[in-house]
């Protein structure tokens, strides 16, 4: 019985230690931006972890409550970073400015920060590839309403030559003529209905062409550097028909996205409920199969924040590409 006991607590202790990080494993500190970064960039690094390699997601400050992308990089600066430090930050406008600003030029030329390419993190969780598969999952019901791939490119080339001059006003540090929160104003869709979704575009168009007509007559001598820097823009990947990428990721998530969303999925849950009154034989099996579909239904705003669908999204592959020439150099 003794030797039974030994055996057992033997046994156990070799399983718990099992469940410990292993020490042998060269352990990478990425130093992220905000509570939000942290699922994020761990479901990016599972991919990558092994028994060479175990990556540990922190915030960017131990002792204070401090956060945000300087604060994130500033952990690398006169420190032995690179093979056990590193930064994950969003891309905001810094990679498009290609070294225009300070944050830019350390972000594009320091190895060991790690950038999304997309504006943030919020544009990924919009892939429009994966947006039927949000409804699916909020609904229930697989039917077709719209064409989520179709529009959100409509939508991108639409803003594509004002992001462009937005992108080139930055650069030349004019912040004011046209800022962010202006830019993203102007590229909000106003309105958007099943019946006719093609209208919320037309209205984006009006107002694009007007602005961008306002900045012509204001600056005529930066329509050549406009078109340049359009052609940079193409060298830098970011293409026409996903601009959307590259435009704030709140404004894509919540002033975009979400107003297409919303409706649809009401729309999907309508449909579904019409159907279940349809079938019920009877008022009891109405009331029990429509309680049954409304408890299986999630909310849209939560099921797109969890979305991880975006594995194919360009931007993201970027990313990928990133990690595994940095693991190579470093592991």
């Amino acid at each position: 019985m003794k030797r039974l006991t030994e055996y057992l607590n033997s046994n156990f202790i070799e399983a718990a230690n099992a469940l410990r990080p292993k020490r042998a494993a060269q352990r990478i500190i990425a130093y992220v931006e905000s509570y939000d970064d942290i699922s994020f960039w761990r479901s990016v690094f599972n991919e990558y972890e092994s028994e060479k390699v175990h990556f540990e997601i922190m915030l960017p400050a131990r002792t204070t409550l401090t956060k945000g992308k300087k604060q994130a990089m500033m952990n690398l600066l006169g420190k032995a970073y690179g093979r056990n430090m590193i930064a994950c930050v969003d891309s905001d406008y810094d990679y498009l400015l290609q070294g225009a600003t300070s944050t830019s030029r350390q972000m594009l030329e320091n190895r060991f920060i790690l950038h999304t390419y997309a504006y943030s993190i919020e544009n990924f969780r919009c892939y429009a590839d994966s947006l039927k598969q949000v409804c699916v999952l909020c609904t229930q019901n697989d039917s077709n309403v719209i064409d989520f791939k179709e529009y959100f490119k409509l939508y991108s080339r639409i803003c594509y030559p004002l992001f462009v001059w937005n992108i080139l006003l930055y650069r030349r540090h004019d912040t004011k003529t046209m800022s962010l929160l202006h830019f993203c104003e102007i590229v909000r869709l106003s309105s958007f209905t099943i019946e006719n979704p093609a209208y919320s575009l037309q209205q984006l168009s009006k107002r694009v062409k007007h602005n961008i007509s306002m900045l012509e007559r204001q600056f005529p001598d930066l329509k050549e550097e406009h078109i340049k820097l359009s052609e940079e823009m193409t060298a830098l990947g970011i293409t026409p028909d996903e601009t959307y990428f590259y435009i704030q990721g709140h404004h894509i998530m919540n002033g975009v996205t979400m107003r297409i969303m919303q409706p649809v999925c009401r729309h999907l849950r309508s449909k579904r409920e019409e159907e279940i009154e349809l079938y019920a034989y009877h008022r009891q099996q109405y009331n029990n199969e429509l309680a049954s579909y409304r408890h299986s239904q999630c909310d849209v705003a939560t099921m797109l924040s969890k979305n991880t669908d975006y594995r194919n999204a360009p931007p993201f592959q970027r990313l990928k590409a990133d990690i595994e020439k940095l693991l190579k150099d470093i592991v």
